[in-house]
């Protein structure tokens, strides 16, 4: 036995190269916008988190090159110690702002921000109640967490209610994503919000993929169904709509004030560059005074939906931009990708573990930047491939 048999025994990844399958770590050399540089070739972006399509917009830019000018490329230290710049400050205040909550928190990425706030606030003898659904890093956060981690079944309100009545007694938090990064549908926060009254648990919600595409000029999920004051604890990331790398926690004085002092991803880890910081406050500026950006989001969203069925594409319980086809097995799923590639449309094919076996997706997500040819061009591709692949 050897402590790296695990790792000499995984070929799966080698056995799918081989057969020209292999869909991960592709190298793109242009920037993320509506089209990219794969391999020398133009490629319809259709798996991109730029929902706004600000990753490439000319204020962004700017804004993080006078970062750089002024303080420059990083802060060698923790916000703890020496690394808590006055923008920090600026951009959690913005941040705080935008989703309606005292106190905001910048971490380094938004993984970080998950795992800082779910291990730090639930500890031994109390409970973490997770979707099934929910994103790897809420799971970790709970590994990391001295309190016992159980979970519901995918938006099944009776399964949650099932897994409250359990621990009744127990000081407990419900976590959720607002909206789930592969199969596009929203949290049903208001219910989830009235068991927790019910029940006399907390809630917190998980909303990447919300910030920037539902809420009141893009605050995310607990605007979006009027609960703010009903969620304690909101997070969100800088890589999906705020177009740079990082994440954030809000929530009131005293529990901001506890994770300021308690939570070792903020207290151990180097802060957030001086670049992304400017920039995400560039592009909650532009979110602010453009929405149009964001009507033309759902736009595309709806336009892509309708599409898609009149295919005969199954694509879920979708409601936002991202829009997932089921299309069964992995090998399916692969030459799926593989075709499309060819193409030149860049999806991202969603297997198992993430998804339960013969029930791989297609994830494919839509930015505010996408033109009419440009979507018109990837239907006539997907209904082309699914025809072919006997899946439409």
């Amino acid at each position: 036995m050897s402590l790296y048999d695990k790792c000499i025994n995984f070929t799966e990844a080698k056995r799918v190269k081989k057969l020209g399958y292999y869909p991960y770590f592709r190298v793109i050399s242009s920037e993320q916008d509506t089209e990219v540089i794969v391999n020398g070739k133009k490629t319809l972006m259709l798996g991109s988190n730029s929902y706004l399509g600000l990753t490439n917009h000319p204020k962004v830019k700017e804004a993080a090159i006078n970062a750089i000018k002024k303080y420059g490329t990083g802060c060698a230290g923790s916000r703890f110690l020496n690394g808590t710049l006055d923008i920090h400050i600026e951009l959690e205040e913005k941040l705080a702002e935008l989703v309606g909550k005292d106190v905001a928190h910048a971490y380094s990425t938004g993984f970080q921000a998950n795992l800082g706030a779910i291990a730090t606030i639930v500890g031994r003898g109390e409970y973490l109640i997770t979707d099934k659904f929910d994103h790897a890093s809420i799971i970790d956060g709970c590994r990391l967490s001295y309190g016992k981690m159980l979970r519901f079944n995918h938006n099944d309100m009776n399964d949650l209610e099932r897994v409250l009545q359990s621990v009744k007694d127990s000081n407990k938090l419900i976590i959720v994503d607002g909206v789930f990064s592969m199969e596009g549908d929203i949290t049903k926060l208001p219910e989830i919000c009235e068991l927790a009254e019910k029940y006399n648990a907390q809630v917190m919600s998980d909303d990447a993929h919300a910030i920037g595409v539902i809420g009141k000029n893009g605050s995310g999920t607990p605007n979006h169904f009027g609960l703010t004051d009903k969620v304690d604890i909101i997070m969100g990331t800088f890589s999906k709509s705020l177009a740079s790398i990082g994440g954030f926690i809000a929530g009131n004085e005293v529990i901001m004030h506890y994770l300021k002092h308690f939570s070792r991803p903020l207290i151990f880890s180097a802060s957030l560059p001086p670049a992304s910081a400017a920039s995400v406050m560039a592009a909650l500026e532009i979110m602010k005074n453009e929405p149009e950006r964001r009507e033309n989001l759902w736009k595309n969203t709806r336009k892509m939906q309708k599409g898609f069925k009149e295919m005969g594409y199954n694509i879920g319980n979708s409601e936002t931009p991202i829009i997932p086809l089921h299309v069964g097995e992995m090998m399916t799923a692969f030459k799926m990708w593989k075709m499309l590639a060819e193409e030149g449309v860049f999806i991202n094919p969603v297997v198992p573990p993430a998804v339960p076996p013969n029930d791989c997706l297609i994830r494919t997500s839509f930015m505010s930047t996408h033109t009419d040819k440009q979507l018109n061009f990837a239907l006539d591709i997907f209904e082309k491939i699914g025809k072919r692949l006997g899946i439409i």
